[in-house]
């Protein structure tokens, strides 16, 4: 058997990136012989065994062919006549079809490296328009790589297009089209995730809610940048960064709330745009409408729903009064959570800075509602409710308070003002 390292932990290395996992190959390998090595089997699908001291993954060279509509419409073939270069033409990518072998030298049949070099993502083969899911993988790929200056190349997004025009996302199921989109929203670039997918037509499909935002107008005034789709582009940008400085690079439910925090203006009057006047609560409509679709976890539809709702009211915090603003620290939960406030205060930051030329404003009204958050929790619930009518309801005496501190607070700073 010859075994080869295959795939990411070969594409990084050429890209001097370091790499967590390694995947291999085995050439000339069966079950048996596997398993007579000490390997462990997992998986159904096709033969993928564990190394008995790392863990890591060997599958048997292989082949596919397409047998039904969809991502998962193949046959497979698994065989000791299976060749390395066989095996690495069924990939998606020829960055991602490189190998290894034992004494390290490269194994390029697909010209990898030299895309690597020349920062470009090409498919391998026509093979890749038989699986759907490769327009998402190449887009999420883009979102991961734009930041080295790696983009699409024209006759891949080409078959791209061919594939959307050929109805072939549409046989993809809600669990692996939000899997995708997870995965790219943590990726350093999730704005070219975006890019790709309306570049080949793709977002209609997988997102139109938000590619319904593409051409439609906000006032010159607060959006230099004027359309909304591409707002959103660059908010994914602003909250990427935000995110990565709050020590939140790996949760998804900010850079969510930020992708579709304004889904409510592909909805408002036409007649009456650049002004989108109720579009917080008309989002919502669109919202339920994406979560019925595609399996995204609760808090991110909690967070989500929360930013489009009451992000306008955080932009103009500084002009609500004490009722208002308890109002909405208890629709943000915030005194249970206080980790879901600080994922709606970065939402709302990357709102307000993803907007051309005001990229690095500042952002007091973050600083005001914490203040105020801490007013409202200096009050000393116990001596409260041990101090209280018998008759008066609990949850009443706590929220009177807090808004009496609340408006002692802005009492203070508004008069020092």
């Amino acid at each position: 058997m010859d075994i080869y390292l295959v795939g990411g932990a070969v594409r990084d290395k050429k890209l001097g990136l370091g790499t967590k996992d390694r995947d291999w190959v085995v050439v000339g390998g069966t079950p048996q012989k596997m398993l007579d090595a000490g390997y462990r089997q997992v998986g159904k699908g096709f033969p993928v065994f564990l190394h008995p001291d790392t863990g890591e993954e060997y599958a048997l060279a292989r082949t596919e062919r397409k047998t039904a509509p969809g991502h998962t419409g193949f046959e497979i073939h698994a065989a000791e006549d299976v060749t390395l270069e066989e095996d690495l033409q069924r990939r998606d990518l020829t960055i991602n079809a490189m190998a290894e072998d034992a004494d390290g030298n490269l194994v390029d049949p697909y010209g990898g490296a030299t895309d690597c070099e020349k920062r470009i993502l090409r498919h391998v083969s026509d093979a890749f328009r038989e699986d759907p899911l490769r327009v998402l993988r190449v887009a999420r790929f883009a979102a991961r790589f734009a930041h080295l200056g790696f983009t699409v190349a024209e006759e891949t997004l080409s078959l791209m297009h061919v594939m959307v025009e050929d109805g072939e996302l549409d046989t993809l199921v809600g669990e692996r089209v939000w899997n995708e989109l997870a995965r790219a929203l943590s990726e350093p670039s999730p704005q070219a995730f975006l890019k790709v997918l309306r570049d080949c037509d793709a977002l209609r499909v997988i997102l139109p809610e938000v590619d319904a935002l593409y051409g439609v107008p906000q006032p010159s005034k607060y959006h230099p940048e004027v359309d909304t789709g591409l707002h959103i582009e660059l908010c994914l940008e602003q909250a990427r960064k935000l995110c990565a400085a709050h020590d939140l690079s790996d949760d998804g439910a900010v850079l969510y709330a930020t992708l579709v925090h304004d889904v409510g203006k592909a909805l408002t009057d036409p007649e009456k745009w650049p002004s989108h006047y109720g579009h917080e609560t008309l989002g919502l409509r669109a919202l339920e409408r994406l979560h019925k679709r595609l399996p995204v976890p609760n808090e991110h539809a909690a967070l989500a729903k929360l930013v489009s709702e009451h992000h306008t009211k955080l932009h103009r915090v500084e002009e609500l009064k004490a009722s208002t603003l308890l109002k909405l620290l208890e629709q943000l939960d915030a005194f249970r959570r206080p980790e879901r406030l600080n994922k709606f205060l970065l939402s709302c930051e990357a709102d307000a800075r993803g907007r051309t030329g005001l990229e690095d404003r500042d952002y007091p009204q973050r600083a005001y509602l914490l203040a105020v958050l801490e007013a409202a929790n200096s009050i000393d619930i116990p001596a409260l409710l041990a101090s209280k009518e018998e008759s008066a309801m609990p949850g009443e005496v706590i929220a009177k308070a807090r808004q009496q501190a609340i408006s002692a607070h802005l009492k203070q700073i508004r008069g020092a003002s």
